[in-house]
């Protein structure tokens, strides 16, 4: 069941060739960043071009407890913020929603703070762990006074009189526990070091040297990054404009392959390094993608992308490459659903984390709508079929996940039978335009019967 009430299933079904221009809504990463940096800093940001899901929306809430003045004015965004060291200590829980993101990353920014603050989440939030983020704010002076079991939400930190630096060494790659350290260093006096063995996207680092932060990157030898932060430095408030989200564009643009005769234009998709492992993949495979237009937008690598329908072939996606296309799983392995052979995908671990188990949820609904595929402990295994025959007919469990509900309604653009999901609520977190934005390009997607 949604957290809004009622489920609402949708189908996707067998479409004509997908045709036109999108643009895709400005990053999640960015735009969660651009809030709290924002709502942080002294004096005024104004930000264009910020995603207006609900995860985004629940941190800017947040902030605005804590003391922050948001508020959009035509198609900006303008913010005067605390000054950093000058939140406020919120007078009700901060509720994230589904915002996996937004939770934790503030749950660094507060809990060096010499207050109390309590985070609460929906059903799917409420299950995913938060330890991972809570142990190395422990280290820091940070006490958990209460969490549900296994250090989930809902949860109440109590910050120290003064936080004590750390040097940590992340356990895992994620880009969510790293910057929860760098975070709660805004607040601490001295040094604090996070030392990152593989790279994760790097949006915080960049960002908070943009804000003015005193952050320095050194990679030693061993390619292991040593990211330090002086604490209690000034913030000042920025213009940003927001690059469009590669992890949404990576809907359209499978779409597009998928669908035979397909051609496509997605305007303003970021190119960090650190976030372009579906391509990367995709071209491995086959695909027609061409780079249009590349340029620089706010310090981040920002291109128009040309697609258009490709015959796939199987590839072997390394455990390597999970880092920079975690969140694009489900999708490739819809693409992998019409490629011809075998595509495996290793080092997939971090998907029984997200919104729901993402690599089980990926597995049964490929398994629903007639994909041969093997779920493993870490990894996903593939057999095609081009052209999509005998595929679909099946409706998928979404477990909440607005991922699972945009990848197989994607499938049903281009299997033999329609694709059912059991509800496309959620899919209003991250990517409100969705369905209208298929449908704008020629794709039969609509509420089920």
């Amino acid at each position: 069941m949604s957290h809004h009430g009622s489920a609402r299933p949708a189908t996707a079904s067998r479409s004509p060739a997908l045709n036109g221009r999108v643009r895709m809504p400005g990053d999640k990463s960015i735009s969660h960043r651009s809030f709290m940096f924002g709502g942080l800093a002294s004096g005024e940001t104004r930000i264009t071009g910020l995603l207006e899901g609900e995860d985004v929306m629940r941190t800017g809430e947040a902030m605005k407890a804590m003391g922050a003045a948001i508020e959009k004015r035509g198609n900006e965004w303008i913010i005067q913020g605390t000054g950093n060291g000058c939140l406020l200590e919120p007078a009700a829980p901060l509720d994230f929603g589904n915002a996996g993101t937004g939770s934790r990353l503030t749950m660094g920014l507060v809990g060096t703070y010499d207050m109390t603050t309590t985070f609460i989440g929906d059903a799917s939030l409420s299950k995913r762990p938060m330890g991972r983020v809570l142990d190395p704010l422990r280290e820091m002076g940070v006490q958990v006074i209460d969490a549900a079991p296994g250090d989930r939400m809902p949860l109440t930190l109590r910050g120290p009189r003064q936080a004590a630096p750390i040097a940590y060494r992340v356990p895992m790659a994620s880009a969510q526990v790293k910057s929860a350290v760098l975070l709660a260093g805004l607040n601490t006096p001295g040094v604090t070091t996070v030392i990152e063995p593989v790279m994760t996207r790097d949006h915080t680092e960049k960002m908070l040297k943009g804000f003015g932060a005193s952050l320095e990157v050194e990679t030693d030898r061993d390619g292991v990054r040593h990211i330090r932060i002086e604490g209690q430095g000034k913030l000042s408030g920025q213009v940003i404009a927001v690059p469009g989200d590669p992890s949404s564009a990576g809907f359209p643009l499978v779409a597009a392959l998928i669908v035979p005769g397909s051609d496509i234009i997605i305007e303003n998709v970021l190119m960090n390094p650190t976030r372009t492992g579906l391509i990367a993949t995709l071209l491995e495979m086959g695909a027609s993608i061409e780079l249009v237009n590349p340029r620089n937008a706010g310090g981040e690598d920002v291109a128009d992308l040309r697609v258009r329908s490709s015959e796939l072939k199987g590839v072997t996606v390394p455990a390597e490459r999970a880092p920079s296309m975690i969140d694009e799983y489900p999708v490739l392995a819809v693409a992998a659903s019409f490629a011809e052979g075998e595509t495996v995908m290793l080092g997939l671990e971090e998907l029984r984390v997200k919104e729901s188990d993402r690599l089980a949820a990926v597995a049964r609904g490929l398994a629903a709508n007639g994909v041969d595929c093997t779920e493993g402990k870490d990894t996903l295994a593939v057999r095609g079929v081009p052209g999509g025959k005998n595929l679909g007919g099946g409706t998928v469990t979404t477990h909440l996940d607005h991922r699972i509900a945009m990848s197989f309604l994607v499938m049903g653009l281009a299997a033999e039978k329609p694709v059912t999901v059991d509800d496309q609520t959620m899919i209003a977190t991250s990517f409100p335009e969705f369905m209208g934005l298929m449908t704008g390009l020629g794709g039969k997607i609509g509420e089920a019967d």
